[in-house]
């Protein structure tokens, strides 16, 4: 899988949530100033490219449709910022906000509660 860029993202969050969507229907979504129908179909074009939609034909006009859900990108990116910049290690990550104190102690006993209960998934599931 391949890390989308911040436009593309853009457009991908806009199909997760609409499901499937003709490029107007996206556009008609954006908020503020909309960029050109060419430019939003240049947009899904890459995005077929990399796999991440595919699309159903109407005559010569295309209803898309995400390949990739909002989760499998979200475990791909957050995993590749983990290994890019905290070596891959969860510890470093927490830590790393802790220390520019974006993180308080409730939120770190949330996490370790979470934590405890995925072991306990795990667990269960062996």
């Amino acid at each position: 899988m391949q890390e989308l860029t911040k436009a593309e993202e853009k457009i991908m969050k806009l199909l997760w949530d609409a499901k499937e969507a003709f490029v107007k229907e996206l556009i008609e979504k954006i908020e503020g100033k909309k960029p050109s129908y060419t430019t939003v179909s240049t947009i899904i074009r890459i995005l077929e490219t990399k796999k991440f939609v595919g699309h159903k034909a109407y005559g010569n006009t295309h209803q898309y449709f995400p390949l990739v859900s909002r989760e499998e990108y979200a475990n791909f990116a957050t995993k590749s910022v983990l290994d890019r910049y905290f070596d891959g290690s969860f510890k470093k990550l927490v830590s790393f906000f802790a220390k520019k104190e974006e993180i308080d102690i409730n939120e770190l006993d949330d996490i370790m509660k979470m934590m405890e209960e995925q072991e306990g998934k795990k667990e269960n599931k062996k």
